[in-house]
């Protein structure tokens, strides 16, 4: 139940500073997640901040698929 970036991340560090896990750091290349620490903001927000305060599709989900938000309600 973790999130992974992806090499789409710009680097802007929107993410790390928004993560209540500490799950977030500078990787080599792109912001990295610590699958161990990140549980996706559950017990902390309805949808991952990360995602939300990201500027670019780069998240996966736990089964390697993009992880995207619900649509909200028209």
């Amino acid at each position: 139940m973790a999130l992974s970036i992806t090499d789409d991340c710009i680097n802007c560090g929107l993410c790390e500073a928004e993560c209540p896990t500490g799950a977030i750091f500078e990787g080599d290349y792109i912001f990295e997640i610590d699958p161990d620490k990140c549980n996706e903001c559950v017990g902390y927000y309805d949808q991952p901040r990360c995602v939300i305060v990201g500027p670019v599709d780069c998240f996966l989900d736990a089964d390697g698929k993009p992880f995207r938000l619900p649509l909200a309600p028209k």
